[in-house]
């Protein structure tokens, strides 16, 4: 008798707070039989919703070529394989790749999401990004490294239409970051840095621009860490003037007259 091939399940750990995983997430781990997970950045404490006897492989070590055999030879022995990522898998997580390679060898995959660091790091600042009459963009980037960036994505262009932004996997370049942030929203503008959000080592740091390759060497913060620029860290509770229609009394809708 043929053993059933489950679906690999693609989870977003969250930010890292075992708590801040989905349900959804949560059952998956529940129920696997072995969990590859990005070790270099999901905190052990997520795999706590794990069986004692579930297999746990760190992929921090492995290539790609890796990752999908150990899938792969887990689906074909009737195992059930979550593959868990940090945040959402669909940020930064290199999961199409790996898709492709299991489309490949016809097994089959679903995704699972998780919450992004930029969210967890707004939760823990009381921040909204899309204020009316201040923001209502959100850009989510990076800059490039040793992954380059489409030219027409480089941070120059998408930081002269200075909307909230949260800057990814970029810390390590923090004075060109600097740099390019300061030329187009000022040297005076807000910002914050949020290292290792909802975890037991989070620091979250608000600055100017100015002042943020400084704080950054001072707080000898190298990595795991999210910047974030934008208007909207500039106004306090008591500066609030524009508010959502949505709730405005005046304010005529489908559920309200």
């Amino acid at each position: 008798m043929e053993k059933e091939i489950y679906p690999v399940m693609f989870v977003g750990a969250g930010p890292g707070d075992p708590d801040l995983i989905t349900v959804k997430g949560q059952q998956a781990l529940m129920t696997a039989d072995v969990v590859i997970y990005a070790g270099s950045l999901v905190p052990e404490a997520v795999l706590k919703w794990t069986r004692p006897e579930t297999r746990r492989i760190s992929s921090a070590a492995l290539n790609l070529g890796q990752i999908v055999d150990e899938m792969v030879r887990a689906c074909k022995a009737g195992e059930r394989v979550v593959r868990l990522h940090s945040g959402d898998p669909s940020l930064y997580g290199a999961i199409f790749e790996q898709m492709a390679e299991l489309q490949k060898r016809n097994i089959s995959y679903q995704v699972i999401p998780g919450v992004t660091a930029a969210f967890a790091a707004a939760a823990a600042m009381g921040l909204e990004y899309t204020l009316p009459e201040v923001s209502q963009t959100l850009i989510l980037t990076r800059v490039a490294g040793r992954t380059p960036v489409p030219e027409a994505e480089a941070l120059e262009k998408l930081a002269e239409h200075r909307t909230s932004m949260a800057v990814y996997l970029s810390i390590s370049l923090i004075d060109q970051v600097a740099k390019i942030l300061k030329e187009a929203y000022g040297s005076s503008a807000a910002c914050a840095v949020a290292f290792r959000v909802s975890q037991p080592e989070e620091k979250i740091i608000r600055t100017t621009l100015e002042k943020l390759v400084e704080t950054v060497h001072s707080e000898n913060i190298t990595h795991q860490a999210l910047i974030i620029v934008g208007k909207v860290l500039e106004v306090g509770t008591e500066q609030l003037t524009a508010k959502s229609k949505l709730y405005d009394k005046e304010f005529t809708h489908g559920y309200r007259k």
